[in-house]
């Protein structure tokens, strides 16, 4: 069952826009993943240190598949410099009408 995946960053302010820049070096890899139907980028216009990743994926289990890839990758290492606190997913179902 697809799955929509929210990943929300505290970034530290100063360096919010080299944050973005590390998600578009990041996110081609994440996009071709296999599982990965889209991923979208947000940023918070009120504070722009949060910023928000959007992710729908066939399953949970291509997402956690993929989750510990990036871990198993140090990805904990060249995110945490950047990070005011640690990352947080939420994992919803969609509700139909």
């Amino acid at each position: 069952m697809a799955v929509t995946v929210t990943l929300a960053f505290s970034v530290k302010l100063e360096r919010a826009y080299e944050f973005k820049s590390l998600l578009r070096d990041l996110l081609p890899d994440t996009r071709a993943y296999e599982g990965c139907i889209r991923v979208d980028v947000y940023q918070d216009q009120g504070d722009p240190g949060y910023v928000y990743l959007a992710e729908d994926w066939q399953s949970k289990v291509h997402q956690q598949k993929h989750q510990a890839w990036r871990d198993e990758s140090g990805i904990a290492d060249t995110l945490g410099p950047f990070l005011a606190g640690e990352p947080r997913f939420n994992y919803f179902d969609k509700l139909e009408d």
